[in-house]
C-alpha cells in the first residue's frame, strides 16, 4: 500500500532538482575576491558567508570546531578564517598564503570567492586572485584604518580591471561600533582612491567575526543606512558593458573532426554573435560569414561574451590558434608595440631589453620590454623614473614583440588585453600587464627587401653566413682562440669578422656600464650587428663574456636555425685567476671594479652548447681547429 506514496515523493523529488537546477542555470555568477593587509579578517569573513548561508556540512562544521581549538585564534568561538586557510603553514602562523577559492550560491546569484594573501611578499598571489574577478572587497581594520598594503591592493585591482569595489570596515566591534570612526575611514579611503576610477564604491561597517552586517544588517549600527553585503552582492550588476562591447573570439582550438567539418572554438570574450554576421581574422584582414554556432547541445542562434562555442565560416579561411575572429567593421588591432601597466613578480630583477615571452589570450609571443616610462610609488600614486623593476613593484612600460597580435586596451577587453609575462629559460610566470594603449601597426615603417640578399652574398663567397657566439669568463681565452680562428678562416679564403667584447665598447657601446641593465643592453646590441653582419653573408666571431643565459637565448632568436652556434670556451675561474692576463681579477678581488663576472656579478654557463671548448686540456691552436672541422661538418664552409 506504501508504493504510490514512494513513488510520489521520489517524483516529487526529481522534479523538485530539475526545478533547481534550472533556476541555477538562470542566475548569474559574480566572481570576487577579498583582499586588504594582513589580520584584516579577509578569510573569517568568507568563513562567515559560508557558515551564514548553510553551506558547510556536519561533518566539516565538526572538524572546523576541533581546529579552532587547536589553531584558532578568537578563544572559545569558532575561528571561521580556518575554513579557508587549508595550509598547514597559514593555520600555524594565522595567515593566508595561497589564494583560495570557494563556491556558493544564494537563490538569487552563484559566486566564486578569492581570498588572497595581505602580506606584501605574497602580492604576485593576490594579483593572480584578482586576475578574473569583477568586485573586489577590500578589508580594513576598524582599529588600524588605511594602510599601505590597502592603497597597493587596491591599486592593483584597479589596474587589473575591477571597477567595483566593497570597503569593509571589519571588526567594527572593536571600536565600539564607532560611527565617527567609521567616517573617519571612509574619507580617508574615497580620498586614497578617488583617482583610480571605480565605477562603484560601497562602504560596509562589518563584523566578519559575529556577523554584523555579512548577511543582514545589524541593529548594532542602527545609524548605517546601506545594504548588507550578501545583499550588495546578490544584486550589483558588475559585468553589463561585455555583451555591448564589440564581438571578439580569441581561437583556442581548429576543430577539424573530419573532412567535411571545419570549426573554430574559443570562449567569446566581449559582444554577441549570431549566424549571418560578417567576421574578421585580425592577423589576416580576411573576412567571412558566420555559418553556424555549434556547441555540445547544439547549434545556437545566438552567442554572448563568457559563451565556449566553436564557429563555422561561409568560406575556407586561414585561421590557427591565437588568432582573434572580430565582428567586421569594427577590427581588431594587430601590433606589435604598444605601452602596458605591469606588476613584476619575480624576485629577479627586470632589465628592459631582456628577452621574455608575452602570452596574451591563446597566444605568445617573445618580446621584451624596451623601457621603463615610469614606477609607481604605491603609496602616494605619484610616478618616478626606474632602471629597473623588483619584485611587487608597478610600473608603466613600452613593450616590442617580435611579432604583430591582436590586442585592445586592458580597460575595453580583459582577454585581450592583459597577458603575462614568463621567463624563457624557467618557465615562470614573472610579471603580469594591461595593454594602456595599442595602436595599429605604423605602415610607413617596413622592412626594405634588398636585392641581394644574404644567399647571393654568402654564395659569393663559397660559404654559408653563420654566427659563432664564444661565451666564457674575463680571461678564459675566447679572444685568443677567437684570433686563430679567423686567422684559419682567412687562410682558407673565408670572409669573416669578429665582434670582440673589448672592441665594441669602445664605439658602438660606449655608453654603457657594467650594471646587469647595461649588460643586457650589451649582448642586444651585440646580436642586432652580428645579424646584419650575417645578412652581408659573413662569418661573424662574437667574442663576448654575455653571462646570461636568458640573452645568448635572445640572442639566437635574431638568427634563422642553423646560422647561430655557441661555442662554451670552458674554463674555471681558478684557472683564470690564475692567468689574469689585465690584471683584472686583482683588482676586482680588492673591491676597485665593480659588478666583476665570476667574482661580483654571476656567470650563468650555457647548459647546451653546440661546442665546448676546454682550455685545459688542449692547445688554443688545436681548439680553434675544432670550430674549423665543425664548420665543415655543418657545411658552413666547405
Amino acid at each position: 500500500m506504501s508504493a504510490p506514496a514512494v513513488t510520489t515523493s521520489l517524483s516529487n523529488t526529481a522534479s523538485a532538482l530539475e526545478e533547481f537546477l534550472a533556476r541555477q542555470e538562470r542566475i548569474g555568477l559574480l566572481r570576487f575576491l577579498t583582499c586588504g593587509s594582513v589580520d584584516d579578517g579577509k578569510s573569517t569573513l568568507i568563513g562567515r558567508l559560508l557558515y551564514d548561508t548553510k553551506l558547510i556540512f556536519d561533518d566539516q562544521l565538526a572538524t572546523l570546531e576541533r581546529d579552532s581549538v587547536k589553531h584558532g585564534t578568537v578563544g572559545d568561538d569558532i575561528d571561521f578564517a580556518l575554513l579557508v586557510d587549508g595550509l598547514e603553514a597559514e593555520r600555524e602562523q594565522g595567515i593566508t598564503i595561497d589564494v583560495a577559492y570557494r563556491f556558493f550560491t544564494t537563490d538569487k546569484r552563484r559566486f566564486i570567492v578569492a581570498d588572497t594573501p595581505g602580506h606584501e611578499q605574497y602580492t604576485r598571489n593576490m594579483a593572480t586572485g584578482a586576475s578574473n574577478a569583477d568586485l573586489a572587497i577590500v578589508l580594513v581594520d576598524a582599529r588600524q584604518g588605511v594602510l599601505t598594503q590597502t592603497r597597493r591592493h587596491s591599486f592593483i585591482v584597479s589596474l587589473l580591471g575591477i571597477r567595483h569595489i566593497v570597503l569593509a570596515v571589519n571588526k567594527i566591534d572593536l571600536v565600539g561600533f564607532s560611527e565617527a570612526r567609521f567616517n573617519e575611514i571612509r574619507e580617508e579611503y574615497l580620498n586614497a582612491v578617488k583617482d583610480l576610477g571605480f565605477k562603484s564604491l560601497t562602504v560596509i561597517p562589518m563584523s566578519a567575526r559575529y556577523g554584523d552586517n555579512v548577511i543582514t544588517t545589524s541593529e548594532r549600527t542602527a545609524w548605517y543606512q546601506g545594504p548588507s553585503l550578501l545583499s550588495h552582492l546578490e544584486t550589483i550588476d558588475a559585468d553589463a558593458d561585455a555583451a555591448v562591447r564589440p564581438f571578439r573570439m580569441p581561437v583556442q582550438w581548429v576543430n577539424r573532426p573530419n573532412l567535411d567539418f571545419r570549426g573554430y572554438s574559443g570562449t567569446i570574450a566581449s559582444g554577441t554573435v549570431k549566424p549571418g554576421d560578417r567576421v574578421t581574422v585580425a592577423a589576416s584582414g580576411r573576412s567571412s560569414t558566420v555559418a553556424r554556432i555549434v556547441t555540445m547541445d547544439g547549434d545556437m542562434e545566438r552567442a554572448s561574451a563568457g559563451s565556449a562555442v566553436t564557429l563555422t565560416l561561409d568560406d575556407q579561411v586561414d585561421i590557427s590558434r591565437g588568432d582573434v575572429i572580430g565582428v567586421s567593421g569594427a577590427p581588431v588591432v594587430v601590433t606589435d608595440s604598444f605601452d602596458a601597466q605591469v606588476v613584476w613578480l619575480s624576485e629577479h630583477k627586470l632589465f628592459p631589453g631582456r628577452s621574455y615571452i608575452f602570452k596574451m589570450g591563446t597566444r605568445s609571443v617573445s618580446g621584451s620590454i624596451t623601457k621603463i616610462r615610469h614606477r609607481i610609488d604605491i603609496n602616494t600614486f605619484e610616478q618616478g623614473s626606474a632602471e629597473t623593476l623588483d619584485v611587487n613593484d608597478v610600473a608603466g612600460v613600452s613593450v616590442s614583440l617580435v611579432a604583430p597580435i591582436a590586442m585592445e586596451r586592458f580597460t575595453e577587453d580583459h582577454d585581450l588585453g592583459g597577458f603575462i609575462i614568463i621567463d624563457r629559460l624557467t618557465n615562470h610566470t614573472v610579471g603580469v600587464g594591461m595593454v594602456e594603449s595599442a595602436s595599429q601597426a605604423p605602415t610607413n615603417i617596413v622592412w626594405h627587401e634588398m636585392g641581394v640578399d644574404k644567399d647571393a652574398r654568402a654564395a659569393l663567397k663559397g660559404q654559408r653566413p653563420a654566427t659563432l657566439w664564444f661565451t666564457g669568463l674575463s680571461g678564459s681565452g675566447k679572444s685568443t682562440i677567437a684570433n686563430i680562428l679567423d686567422r684559419k678562416l682567412h687562410a682558407l679564403g673565408r670572409h669573416t669578422f669578429i665582434l670582440d667584447g673589448d672592441n665594441v665598447r669602445h664605439g658602438l657601446n660606449r655608453d654603457l656600464g657594467f650594471s646587469e641593465a647595461d649588460r643586457v643592453e650589451n649582448i642586444r646590441r651585440a646580436a642586432e650587428a652580428a645579424r646584419l653582419m650575417v645578412d652581408a653573408g659573413l662569418i661573424v666571431i662574437v667574442s663576448f663574456i654575455s653571462p646570461y643565459r636568458s640573452d645568448r637565448e635572445a640572442a639566437r632568436e635574431r638568427f634563422e636555425a642553423g646560422e647561430f652556434l655557441e661555442v662554451f670556451i670552458d674554463t674555471s675561474i681558478d684557472e683564470c685567476r690564475r692567468r689574469d692576463p689585465k690584471g683584472l681579477y686583482a683588482r676586482a678581488d680588492q673591491g676597485l671594479i665593480r659588478n666583476f663576472t665570476g667574482v661580483s656579478a654571476p656567470y650563468e654557463a650555457p647548459l647546451a652548447p653546440e661546442l665546448r671548448l676546454t682550455t685545459t686540456e688542449a692547445e688554443a691552436e688545436e681548439l680553434a681547429e675544432r670550430v674549423v672541422e665543425e664548420l665543415r661538418r655543418r657545411a658552413i664552409i666547405t
